[in-house]
């Protein structure tokens, strides 16, 4: 069965960095939209990166609340996503899920999270 299990997470300064990892497993097509997402208390669930898994760098989607800061990439043979998110802020502070499912990422696709059919156990990040 499909597993993507989120790691990385835990506590940093303002203005820090970290980088999160996803490990894919089981998934039965090596076609997929793989993506981040971040849950604050009290707060919807948002989509924040998406890039295509085969690489395709015109692919990449970012929020506007992340972009320039956060940055998505891949590692094909180890079926891994990562997520190196820079000048952190307490803004920052949330639940970050990997999610994935199989097609290409479209445009508009952090918005859509029903799209996604797998996700993580999530990995918290805390910007003090």
């Amino acid at each position: 069965h499909v597993q993507l299990v989120e790691s990385g997470g835990g506590s940093v300064e303002t203005g820090g960095s970290l980088k999160l990892s996803c490990a894919v497993s089981g998934y039965p097509t090596s076609s997929k939209c793989v993506a981040w997402f971040r849950q604050a208390p009290g707060k919807e669930r948002e989509g924040i990166a998406a890039i295509d898994s085969d690489g395709n760098v015109a692919s990449t989607k970012y929020a506007d609340s992340v972009k320039g800061r956060f940055t998505i990439s891949q590692d094909k043979a180890k079926d891994t996503l990562y997520l190196q998110m820079n000048n952190l802020s307490p803004e920052d502070t949330a639940m970050y899920y990997c999610a994935a499912f199989g097609g290409d990422c479209y445009v508009g696709v952090l918005s859509y999270r029903a799209d996604f059919s797998y996700w993580g156990q999530g990995t918290q990040v805390t910007v003090s």
